[in-house]
């Protein structure tokens, strides 16, 4: 019980999705868990999940980007312009779109990171300027559709290359890959921890962690596979999500980013590079942004002006929500990934029972009050 009074955060967040989950399942009479809503839960959320990544960075740094739900519009509307109006090949207009949210996360790192303008700021400042930028762009009008292979990027899935479809096999081979390679890697986190005299959490906990996510991990595999597979985006994200977790937790990069969050003079002081490091973190967040804003347009199918619309204000809260601290230097991949998906099953469980957006937003500001406030008492608790 000690330890898991220490460490409430990661396993409260754990219990916490899979209690939501349950209630929602059994007030909407189980849709919530029908294939076809699991699919477009993913869907919806693809591009919330995607952003936070990068939110969590940015956070975790000591910082926070407020236009990010703006750039995504952006960068929808830009490649709803090339393709449709200007008839640019799909692909071009995909690295075009990459390539200017590069360019936009280094113009807001760059005067955050070394003018030392807060990014509350800067970011505030671009969140204007880009929701005007979209209005400019698509001259107050929506702009659509795009081509097949462009919806893809968002509404397509990966083929059953066994020839099954119902249950796709591809997709439940995926899932048990996916849940083998979690368990291996725990072990060798935790043979890694003996062999340096680290203490580990306890052998019933491991053990029991491992099958919960694993069930529920390959429970909702088996459910996408009994409608239509893996969409694309979930092996993006899936991807993404590997790198970012790898990144985080076993570099150098990863470690400095923390350091910075955690005490920004004490970082300097110790050789980080803190105004590069900072301004790789905008950079990083604008191409994730961007990334977002191409699978949003995708499964819109077209470029609208009010794209990405307090869109900022869901991602923000998916982070804190998954246990990054206020004050920069805590913070997981994971528990971005978590709170984002807490966010998105509150979203579509409240939709269903046909709860009206009004108490909606009221309960998700409870929701983040929440949370925040069990992050303080941690904190204090801790000190």
């Amino acid at each position: 019980m000690h330890y898991l009074a220490g460490h409430m955060r990661e396993y409260g967040l754990l219990f916490a999705l899979i209690a939501i989950m349950i209630f929602f399942q059994i007030v909407t009479g189980g849709t919530l868990m029908r294939p076809i809503n699991i699919t477009n839960l993913v869907l919806q959320n693809s591009y919330i999940v995607i952003m936070a990544l990068g939110m969590l960075i940015v956070i975790v740094g000591g910082n926070i980007d407020l236009s990010v739900g703006s750039v995504m519009g952006f960068i929808g509307a830009l490649a709803a312009v090339m393709i449709v109006n200007w008839e640019v090949p799909v692909f071009w207009t995909i690295l075009a779109c990459l390539a200017m949210g590069l360019v936009i996360g280094a113009a807001q790192g760059y005067w955050v990171a070394y003018w030392a303008i807060p990014s509350f700021i800067v970011t505030l400042a671009g969140m204007l300027v880009f929701r005007g930028l979209s209005l400019w762009l698509l001259e107050g009008q929506s702009v659509g559709p795009f081509p097949r292979s462009f919806q893809s990027l968002s509404t397509g899935f990966i083929p059953d290359v066994f020839g099954v479809d119902r249950p796709n096999v591809t997709a439940l081979a995926v899932g048990i890959v996916c849940v083998a390679v979690i368990v291996w890697a725990g072990l060798r986190k935790r043979a890694r921890n003996a062999e340096y005299g680290i203490e580990d959490e306890p052998l019933p906990f491991f053990v029991v962690r491992n099958l919960i996510v694993a069930g529920a991990f390959m429970f909702l595999v088996y459910k996408l596979s009994t409608f239509r597979g893996l969409p694309n985006v979930l092996i993006t994200m899936g991807i993404l999500f590997i790198v970012y977790a790898f990144v985080t937790e076993q570099t150098t990069l990863g470690r400095r980013i923390y350091a910075l969050g955690g005490n920004r003079k004490a970082a300097k002081l110790s050789g980080i590079a803190t105004e590069r490091l900072t301004f790789l973190t905008f950079v990083n967040m604008g191409f994730l942004a961007a990334l977002a804003g191409l699978v949003f347009a995708a499964r819109l199918n077209t470029a609208t002006p009010k794209a990405g619309f307090a869109l900022e204000l869901d991602v923000i809260a998916a982070v804190f929500i998954g246990g990054a601290s206020m004050s920069g230097g805590v913070g997981k991949i994971v528990g971005a990934v978590v709170g984002a998906f807490i966010m998105g099953v509150m979203n579509n469980g409240m939709s269903i029972m046909g709860i009206g957006i009004d108490y909606q937003q009221v309960i998700k500001g409870l929701v983040l009050l929440a949370a925040v406030i069990f992050d303080v008492y941690n904190k204090q608790k801790q000190g």
